[in-house]
């Protein structure tokens, strides 16, 4: 995956603001339960950030999707990094 640079979310976004993501991966609890945990730890917040999640068709995967508020573009890198290195993530936009 190639990540956006700084200067492209500099130009897009006005920090600090909710950015969204959006996480696809396998259809267990553990992996909704890791995204979640992973946004919230480089955010350091103390509870999880709000996020919905929907099953595909067939139900093999799961969709979710967080909009937390991030402080910089750093910030953003930091939890797509995250994301992608995690087992189970079929695809992150």
């Amino acid at each position: 995956m190639s990540l956006p640079s700084v200067e492209l979310l500099m130009s897009r976004h006005r920090f600090p603001c909710r950015y969204m993501f959006k996480v696809i991966g396998a259809a267990d609890d553990r992996f909704l339960a890791r995204v979640v945990a992973a946004v919230r730890d480089e955010l350091c917040l103390e509870a999880d950030p709000e996020y919905t999640m929907r099953s595909t068709r067939s139900g093999h995967h799961i969709a979710i999707t967080l909009e937390p508020e991030c402080e910089s573009p750093q910030k953003v890198l930091a939890i797509y990094s995250r994301l992608s290195g995690m087992d189970g993530v079929v695809m992150l936009l």
